[in-house]
């Protein structure tokens, strides 16, 4: 039996990709309706952003800090990075870590739906 998500989502499969809720499910059909009359381009799902590059530290190797964005697109030009996030996700200090990083590193600012 799989353990239930701690944050009470439940994973769906959407055109052969799945979402860790329903909410990003949901989210990644208006993305698609809106790519395919023309209103958004580009449209990438689970994108890797490296935030710090990995370093030997006391000998061993540690990896690098990466952020994975649920999706990323261009609308007129710009390169839009979101994440579907619930209120609860919203306040973690890992998750709010790497919006800073991605804001100084990368100058994204990332759009929570």
């Amino acid at each position: 039996m799989a353990k239930p998500s701690k944050y009470k989502s439940q994973k769906i499969e959407i055109d052969g990709h799945t979402f860790d809720s329903k909410k990003e499910g949901k989210h990644y059909q208006g993305l698609k309706l809106l790519e395919r009359t023309g209103q958004i381009q580009d449209l990438q799902l689970q994108v890797v952003f490296v935030l710090v590059d990995s370093v030997v530290l006391d000998g061993r190797k540690k990896p690098a800090m990466r952020y994975i964005a649920d999706f990323v697109y261009f609308k007129g030009g710009l390169k839009i990075v979101e994440d579907v996030k619930s209120k609860a996700t919203r306040r973690l200090p890992a998750y709010r870590q790497k919006k800073h990083l991605m804001a100084s590193v990368h100058g994204i600012e990332i759009r929570e739906v």
